[in-house]
């Protein structure tokens, strides 16, 4: 017996050795990749600059070089011109900015200790190995679907906090996650930002379930069990640092039982999450039902080693000057959030980066 632990234990360090020199490989490759595209893009950039190239000229490139190589991938004209602007965009005045007011060198070397922070000489420019921490298809998409530097650096970040793939990026770019966090918080409580001040970077305001294909007039039954339903993609849209914790969680206070509609834990945060769903309108008094849900978790079941639990009521709709008068005395952490049946377009705010960049860069 003692043998055959012996052996996992031995067998559990060789899979180790592996996965993490994959992992290794997988870096590597995106890194040459995302220099190459550097490259490319800064020739292209210079050529198309001084007029010596037209867009006639980057198509008959991309032709040349599948002619060249059948298998060479990526190169078509659209993704050439993909490279120059990862180029510009990355070599501006603009960017170089950002990235010393962020410390985003900084950040890189704090969050990839596997590798060396280094410069890399390139055409015209020095190549950003903060760009190394997501891969170059989340570039180009976040390039084409972004405006602003704030913003395209906003989803660098969150792309590598969250690991997400090109589906993933790909929705959270079309629900603007970078209004929904960065926004100004006037629905979080006092006693929230008191005993997580950390929080802001890290909870939604706006969480879009159109995946619940939900009609206009829907119960929260309908609601509640479509989210059990789609229970990945609802952790995806919240975040997912969120582990399903219970559904309907039974407290029992007294001689009478009250049911939480879902429970979370937070990894991040290392506390419980009760979140109730409400159908319609925020109202005031549903905050004396969250905060007694509150009081009932950490009393029997938050654990000793756990954080103070968080409430989130999650409505269809909310008055902005209603919930910051319901939150502003609030001593529990609760908070307010809306979900929208579709994904709605609307201008992205602009908003600094600081705190973001700042939570990511310190974060353990």
């Amino acid at each position: 017996m003692a043998d055959n632990i012996l052996a996992t234990q031995e067998f559990q360090q060789v899979h180790g050795i592996i996965n993490l020199h994959r992992s290794c490989a997988l870096q590597t490759v995106n890194n040459e990749n995302l220099l190459s595209a550097w490259k490319v893009g800064g020739y292209v950039s210079a050529r198309l600059k001084n007029s010596a190239w037209g867009s006639k000229t980057v198509m008959q490139l991309s032709e040349y070089l599948r002619a060249q190589d059948p298998t060479l991938k990526g190169f078509s004209r659209r993704n050439i011109y993909n490279m120059v602007s990862l180029y510009e965009t990355y070599s501006s005045v603009q960017f170089i900015y950002y990235q010393e007011k962020l410390k985003l060198s900084k950040f890189v070397q704090a969050e990839t200790a596997q590798i060396e922070v280094q410069i890399v000489q390139t055409v015209s420019a020095q190549f950003p190995r903060f760009l190394e921490i997501t891969t170059l298809s989340n570039h180009f998409q976040i390039l084409n679907a972004c405006k602003t530097i704030e913003e395209r650096i906003f989803y660098i970040l969150y792309s590598y906090k969250e690991n997400l793939n090109a589906r993933e990026l790909q929705r959270c770019l079309k629900n603007h996650t970078f209004t929904s966090l960065m926004g100004d918080k006037h629905n979080l409580s006092k006693g929230l930002k008191e005993m997580y001040p950390q929080v802001t970077p890290m909870l939604k305001d706006t969480v879009f379930v159109d995946f619940l294909g939900l009609p206009q007039k829907h119960s929260e039954k309908r609601l509640h069990n479509g989210i059990l339903a789609n229970m990945k993609d609802f952790i995806l849209e919240i975040g997912k640092d969120f582990l399903h914790y219970a559904t309907e969680l039974p407290l029992q206070v007294g001689n009478s039982t009250f049911k939480v509609d879902l429970v979370f834990f937070h990894r991040g945060l290392q506390c419980l999450v009760a979140i109730e769903l409400k159908k319609g309108k925020f109202k005031p008094e549903y905050m004396g039902q969250l905060e007694f849900y509150l009081e009932a978790l950490d009393r029997d079941v938050r654990r000793s080693n756990e954080n103070p639990s968080i409430g989130i009521l999650l409505c269809q709709e909310a008055d902005h000057s209603i919930v910051e008068y319901a939150m502003s005395r609030s001593l529990s952490p609760t908070m307010i959030a809306e979900y929208k049946r579709q994904l709605i377009p609307k201008e992205v705010l602009q908003h600094s980066l600081d705190e973001f960049a700042a939570f990511l860069t310190h974060k353990k």
